[in-house]
């Protein structure tokens, strides 16, 4: 079995594990650009067994990623669009550039946002040299 010797590699792939995706997971992402981290995705990709979709995706998912930078679109807005297709119980992740990096969102902006579009902040960590991830889950219906 080959290992990579680059610490990037080993933490992307420790990162990917800790989001719950499992094999044969559709996942779809949101906010792709040059900036985001190659090695994660691919890790991501590794434990699905499959290439993530797009925003244009319309069929169920299991989960979605979320790049998200200061200034962009209304957070808000877009994680009501992450919901249309996601499956009862999908996980969705915000990653967001940790403090200190271009486009850094703060907790306080994210947490608002979900709770606007009907969810809430469950857990924040580091998940890559440069970015954060935020997991946000669904609040229990008719509670």
């Amino acid at each position: 079995m080959a290992t990579s010797t680059d610490p990037q590699d080993a933490t992307s792939a420790a990162g990917a594990e800790k989001l719950g995706f499992d094999r044969e997971m559709v996942v779809q992402e949101f906010g792709y650009d040059d900036d985001v981290d190659h090695d994660l995705r691919s890790a991501i990709e590794d434990i699905t067994g499959t290439d993530l979709v797009d925003e244009d995706y319309d069929d169920v998912t299991d989960g979605v990623i979320v790049w998200y930078r200061d200034g962009e679109d209304d957070l808000t807005d877009l994680l009501v669009d992450v919901q249309t297709v996601l499956d009862d119980g999908g996980a969705i992740w915000v990653l967001t550039p940790k403090p200190g990096r271009d486009g850094h969102v703060g907790h306080n902006d994210i947490q608002e946002a979900a709770s606007t579009a009907g969810l809430h902040v469950t857990s924040t960590f580091s998940i890559a040299r440069d970015w954060s991830a935020t997991k946000l889950g669904t609040r229990g219906r008719g509670r």
